[in-house]
């Protein structure tokens, strides 16, 4: 490292008053080698420019950013030593093309930690034009934004770009049918479906619909009650938010509301199973009786989980036949059941008695 890139950093980080923790490992990354001399000059510069002796606090670090990064991360392998791609460009890290100051080259070798560094940059350069692309993102919650990040590192932002799922949003529609719909279909290289992004593309919708990540349930069960945050899970994948549409007027009032809900959740992760572990989509929960009587509902509505034991839910499968899925809970689930597979919809209920039940909409 000469002493211009020094005193040249130096000046940068002064004057913009602050460094953030990828760009102190992108100037480390300059030279790995720097000596305890360069190092004494690098120091001496920085008050010299009227700093602090330590550099500010990093900002905090984005909402979005950390669950982007695990699912990237998940299912993309990451190389230390420049590698070729399935198109001949030569690679290296999790995926980058590019190391600080050139493109990467054969031979190449790096750390982990320049690794992580390079996908880091990468992926909030890509937020940045992300939002350019689709600005209402810019009001999500971190957990929605994370989601998109890795289809679009993925398939890259000119198909973000032209893609209907961009179309879509931007024509208003709701964000979580959208991306429920639109991500699945995304499972293709060369016209085949791969496994691996069927999975990832599951995984990406799970995140935006505010399910879990992770394939197994928690070894100790929590108690869901009424008070309970909406981000509370009766079940590995199902929230209690989720029965409420995460609307506070829907939230439920007694024990055994939760209880009846539980017990659907249950049935509904036998249907995530069936159908290869794609996320389960509630369209409609618990409505208490103002809100059933303003969206039409019977008097006696199963969404009312007016008693114990009462209830119901509606939902489909993001990706998945929605008539496959009303067939095969017909022969599973014992007690009422609602064909609205025409309108987009399966009825999943519990009335009194439990007799099973099965009707037209």
């Amino acid at each position: 490292m000469t002493y211009a890139r020094v005193r040249a950093a130096a000046e940068h980080i002064a004057k913009v008053g602050s460094i953030t923790p990828h760009q102190l490992a992108a100037l480390q990354a300059l030279d790995e080698s720097l000596s305890v001399e360069q190092r004494q000059l690098f120091t001496e510069l920085w008050r010299a420019q009227g700093s602090p002796a330590a550099p500010p606090p990093a900002a905090a670090e984005p909402a979005w950013l950390a669950p982007a990064l695990q699912i990237i991360k998940e299912f993309e392998g990451c190389h230390l030593e420049a590698y070729l791609c399935p198109a001949g460009v030569p690679t290296i890290g999790w995926g980058a093309t590019r190391l600080i100051d050139r493109p990467v080259q054969l031979g190449d070798r790096i750390s982990q930690e320049m690794a992580d560094d390079l996908l880091r940059n990468d992926v909030e350069m890509r937020h940045r034009e992300l939002v350019k692309l689709l600005p209402l993102i810019a009001g999500w919650p971190g957990h929605r934004v994370a989601a998109l990040m890795p289809w679009a590192y993925n398939v890259g932002l000119g198909a973000v770009e032209t893609s209907t799922l961009r179309r879509r949003l931007l024509a208003d529609e709701d964000p979580v049918r959208v991306i429920s719909e639109e991500l699945p279909r995304w499972d293709k290289a060369n016209g085949k479906p791969l496994a691996g992004l069927t999975r990832r593309r599951a995984a990406e919708v799970s995140l935006f619909v505010g399910q879990q990540l992770q394939q197994q349930a928690p070894q100790t069960p929590v108690l869901v009650t009424p008070r309970s945050p909406f981000s509370a899970f009766l079940t590995p994948y199902i929230r209690i938010g989720e029965f409420a549409l995460d609307r506070p007027e829907r939230r439920f009032h007694h024990q055994h509301q939760v209880d009846t809900a539980a017990e659907l959740a249950a049935f509904l992760e036998r249907v995530r199973r069936q159908f290869g572990g794609r996320p389960i989509i509630i369209t409609s929960g618990y409505r208490p009786p103002a809100i059933n009587r303003s969206v039409g509902g019977a008097s006696g509505s199963e969404h009312l989980f007016d008693a114990p034991g009462v209830g119901a839910v509606d939902f489909y499968v993001a990706g998945a036949n929605i008539t496959n899925v009303q067939h095969w809970c017909d022969r599973e689930w014992p007690y009422s059941l609602g064909y609205g597979a025409p309108k987009g919809f399966v009825h999943l209920g519990v009335r009194r008695g439990r007799p099973r039940v099965r009707w037209d909409y």
